[in-house]
């Protein structure tokens, strides 16, 4: 006789996860509750300090948005190409997720001097201080997924050189599982910088 499985228990979810899958997502909740704070000092310090002084939102900012978005595509795609056992359009993609990345982070520092240029610094204005505290944290969060990034694309480099490397990664549960936490953090870094990003328009 079948026997219906039992639903697991939220608890009993956690207890089965594996130990990066765990860590991971412990980091992104400190890091979540990190930036809440931040956001919450940031809108009781007086969001809109700089209204009426007639600046407007770094132009890099909003290019390094866009750059951001589309690296949040290319890393779905990723799944998408290991899914299909297709490592060149997976290295590929990470490639372009890597790269974006990168050009997200120089956009960043060019914000930087935007708004260096406009008045607007680190120890002038509460709002415009948090500005550069929320934009800075948030890169240091995402070189950390850059690195690994890097790391994964020399990986997979040696693997297609190594055909037993390549039949050992399209099945490896864990191979997997690193994809998917990957991206899974890349995805939580874009959102949680469209919420940043939605808050500084606010402050203009």
């Amino acid at each position: 006789m079948n026997r219906t499985k039992e639903p697991q228990t939220w608890l009993q979810r956690v207890e089965n996860l594996h130990p990066y899958e765990s860590l991971l997502y412990l980091g992104m909740f400190g890091s979540g509750l990190i930036f809440l704070f931040l956001v919450v000092a940031f809108i009781s310090s007086g969001i809109n300090q700089l209204e009426g002084l007639n600046h407007k939102i770094p132009v890099a900012f909003l290019i390094s948005t866009f750059m951001l978005i589309l690296s949040g595509y290319t890393a779905t795609k990723m799944r998408l190409h290991y899914q299909e056992e297709n490592l060149p359009k997976l290295e590929g993609s990470l490639r372009n997720t890597f790269l974006l990345g990168v050009t997200f982070t120089i956009l960043q520092f060019a914000g930087w001097k935007e708004l260096t240029d406009m008045g607007i610094n680190f120890t002038g204005l509460p709002s415009g201080s948090f500005l550069y505290l929320l934009s800075g944290i948030h890169i240091f969060h995402l070189l950390g997924a850059m690195i690994f990034a890097l790391i994964l694309l020399v990986q997979l480099r040696k693997t297609q050189e190594d055909g037993i490397r390549k039949l050992i990664l399209v099945t490896n549960p864990f191979e997997k599982m690193r994809i998917r936490l990957f991206t899974v953090y890349w995805h939580f870094m874009d959102a949680i910088w469209l919420i940043l990003f939605f808050l500084f328009i606010l402050s203009f």
